[in-house]
């Protein structure tokens, strides 16, 4: 039966279409184009342009295309901006996903798999970080996740509706067809990549007096594809019947904002200048994941570990789409 895929024209959402479509899986995607783009939609799936928040469309696809799981990318996801303004957050990632999950639920759509993050979890009490480590977000980006986590507890007890949640990482890379294309950018991989093209005079650090080897915030890197493979064995477990419960997925290494800056130099071969800032507002010195339990339930392991293979990655797709995607 078909996938509803929420947010299937962003970054991670469109190379999860492109491996669903790979396995001869019918994808219908719902995105309000806010972030996403059309090219970076899978031409064999069913896009309906439009919010998660719109009852009647959502239960629309539902019915028309009988949708059996959801897959829910849709939502703003950046920490600094979540900062500024957190009621757009909440607005959009509790409050219309709270929306989606009661139509959902009232169609019968029952199967879920959630797109959460590491920013759940807060400044780090223990390093690698597994899924039973305490979670208490530093920005609204983080709580928004938060919510959604124990609203699909809750209908887990309420109503039955059965989830995996992923608590991913940092994600970075890109695939053959599909690359990171932000407006505006703000991940810390392609805006290095972006001075190496010369299309900005350098990278900010923001932060050289974290408690870390050399001062800068380190974070685990898990490719795109490594995500999207995850998302797919998360719902052929479901549909297998399994119980509902949460992951984290990483690489179980750390690398460093200035460490990154050093690989981008090696993977370009070009000169990248860095300008030393303060801190950023909600950011945790040091994330890096404990994936094991992934491994052991969904029989998933990341095929990119070394950060110079996801860098190379995201710099073949930068050389080959200059500009991004069509606008």
């Amino acid at each position: 039966m078909p996938t509803l895929v929420t947010g299937g024209a962003g970054y991670i959402g469109s190379a999860t279409v492109d491996l669903l479509v790979d396995q001869n899986e019918p994808v219908v995607v719902l995105d309000d184009m806010s972030e996403g783009h059309y090219d970076a939609v899978n031409p064999e799936a069913r896009l309906y342009e439009g919010s998660i928040g719109n009852s009647a469309l959502v239960r629309s696809i539902v019915e028309t295309h009988g949708i059996d799981a959801c897959i829910h990318f849709a939502a703003r996801t950046n920490v600094g901006d979540s900062v500024v303004e957190p009621g757009r957050y909440y607005a959009n990632n509790v409050g219309e996903g709270l929306s989606l999950l009661n139509t959902l639920t009232a169609a019968g759509v029952k199967q879920i798999v959630f797109s959460s993050t590491c920013a759940t979890y807060g400044e780090p009490v223990r390093i690698p970080m597994d899924e039973d480590h305490p979670q208490h977000p530093q920005s609204p980006y983080g709580w928004s996740k938060f919510f959604m986590e124990r609203m699909l507890e809750d209908f887990d007890r309420a109503y039955g509706t059965r989830f995996v949640g992923l608590r991913y990482f940092n994600a970075a890379g890109a695939t053959e067809r599909r690359g990171e294309d932000h407006q505006p950018e703000t991940h810390l991989i392609p805006l290095v990549l972006f001075a190496a093209l010369g299309k900005r005079e350098g990278i900010s650090v923001f932060g050289s007096d974290y408690g870390t080897h050399d001062g800068s915030c380190v974070r685990d890197y898990v490719h795109i594809s490594d995500l999207a493979a995850a998302h797919w064995r998360a719902l052929g477990y479901l549909r297998k019947g399994g119980k509902s419960d949460f992951f984290n997925l990483g690489t179980g290494r750390g690398q460093s904002v200035l460490e990154v800056i050093e690989a981008a130099r090696r993977v370009s071969g070009r000169e990248i200048r860095v300008k030393m800032e303060a801190r950023r507002p909600g950011d945790a010195s040091y994330l890096v994941a404990n994936a094991e339990k992934a491994g052991d339930v969904l029989d998933w392991e990341p095929g990119y570990l070394e950060i110079e293979q996801t860098i190379a990655s995201a710099w073949k797709w930068h050389l080959a789409h200059p500009n991004g995607y069509a606008r």
